[in-house]
């Protein structure tokens, strides 16, 4: 299995910006090809000083194999979503992969 974690961190002048790049992820990359898993979803405020807080919306993909999570980065759905979606409402991101 390879697992790709993307942490996202939206625009503060755009209200509605965790909701949106929610509702573009669904519509964009949830059918992909290879996508096994999907899972996406707003940070959820905790009492532990050791979670994070800081970002707004999370992505947890789950593929067969780093091959097929290549291939969902170059699909063009993946791309519209980058262009569309993602530019226009984050300021910054940052990624985890693993197997």
């Amino acid at each position: 299995m390879f697992s790709h974690i993307v942490i996202f961190w939206t625009d503060s002048n755009q209200p509605h910006a965790a909701d949106k790049l929610l509702a573009g992820a669904v519509k964009y990359l949830k059918g992909i090809p290879g996508v096994l898993q999907f899972h996406a979803g707003k940070m959820v405020p905790s009492h532990r000083a050791v979670v994070d807080q800081s970002y707004q919306v999370a992505l947890n993909l789950v593929f067969a194999d780093k091959a097929a999570q290549d291939a969902y980065q170059t699909h063009p759905q993946h791309l519209e979503f980058v262009e569309k979606v993602f530019k226009p409402l984050c300021t910054k991101v940052l990624v985890y992969d693993f197997e």
